[in-house]
């Protein structure tokens, strides 16, 4: 089986405003699309919490998924394309997302809490980025 979609053939665009409408929906206030040289990398958006706007960042790796096409010889030579690549990685974002926002409907969790990884610090990166760079010193220790 190949990764996730690989045979999309639908529009960057399209996924992305997908992406935005399930955001909106639950709660979602400011949503911008980030580009780098043309391209779409990320979907930027605010939500609420206690009170307090946060910014969030969910990225599309193109780069990553393109190299795993090109590593995988089940997926056709021909789908193994930068093109095809933003399409796939905007694919499995959007699937994700609906995913993180069924948990929320459920009421497993909150909204805020299912994208916190992705949440901006001050510094400018995601939270995941800020404990990953301080050697995971925030986190308990599991010994």
């Amino acid at each position: 089986m190949g990764i996730l979609n690989y045979t999309t053939s639908i529009d960057c665009e399209k996924t992305i405003g997908e992406i935005q409408k399930c955001l909106v929906k639950h709660g979602a206030t400011k949503i911008i699309t980030d580009y780098a040289d043309q391209v779409p990398v990320a979907v930027t958006f605010s939500l609420t919490m206690n009170g307090t706007l946060i910014a969030f960042t969910l990225p599309a790796n193109y780069e990553g998924v393109l190299s795993v096409m090109k590593n995988d010889r089940k997926i056709p030579r021909n789908k193994c394309t930068k093109a095809q690549a933003l399409k796939v990685s905007w694919r499995i974002v959007k699937d994700w997302t609906e995913a993180q926002c069924a948990i929320v409907e459920a009421k497993l969790a909150d909204i805020t809490e299912v994208f916190l990884p992705y949440a901006i610090t001050a510094n400018g990166n995601t939270l995941y980025k800020e404990i990953q760079g301080s050697g995971m010193k925030m986190l308990k220790s599991g010994q």
